[in-house]
């Protein structure tokens, strides 16, 4: 699971970092919570950053959905087609998982050794009750890596650079390719 991270880098970073395109203003946010607005970057022809708020909130739901399984994302109704459509990448800075230590839950800040790095998402676009369409993104999780197994069982799934632009390419739909990027980080994270 992933129900927190951080994202402290300004927009002009985050415009250079992924030679993105970009009209938005973002002041970099030590927590992000689930239905916080933040800079997340898609492609459709050129890499460019929107805002877009983490949830997908659907009829039958009464919480936001912030993570998406990396094992069922191709099958689930809610998942399926943004998946094939509408890939992201979540920019962040850290992430932050509760480790249960002598039953008290101890808030862990886990990075990699790159000042931003890139979560696997999905976005979609949603209609308010007010009538208001707005973007959402979720977060593609999946087994912890040997870093993260004694915290927590899940992780988010960490892109690695060199598939950043096959995950953003939406012209890529090859299911076996896309769901072996879907794996535990291989490489070191840090834990505080």
């Amino acid at each position: 699971m992933c129900g927190r991270f951080s994202l402290d880098a300004s927009i002009d970073v985050l415009i250079e970092r992924y030679k993105a395109r970009s009209t938005v203003e973002f002041e970099a946010q030590e927590e992000v919570f689930p239905t916080n607005s933040i800079p997340i970057v898609i492609n459709n022809g050129n890499n460019e950053i929107r805002m877009m708020k983490w949830g997908f909130i659907f009829e039958f739901t009464k919480r936001p959905i912030i993570n998406a399984r990396a094992e069922t994302v191709d099958i689930k109704q809610s998942f399926r087609y943004p998946f094939f459509n509408k890939r992201c990448i979540i920019p962040v800075t850290s992430f932050f998982e509760w480790e249960n230590v002598d039953g008290k839950k101890i808030k862990r800040k886990i990075s990699t050794e790159e000042d931003i790095f890139s979560l696997a998402g999905l976005y979609n676009t949603f209609q308010a009750k007010d009538g208001k369409v707005y973007e959402a993104f979720t977060i593609i999780t999946t087994e912890a890596n040997e870093y993260m197994k004694n915290i927590h069982h899940r992780m988010p799934v960490i892109l690695p650079r060199e598939v950043e632009e096959l995950w953003l390419d939406k012209n890529f739909k090859d299911l076996k390719t896309l769901k072996s990027i879907l794996k535990p980080y291989k490489g070191k994270v840090i834990i505080i």
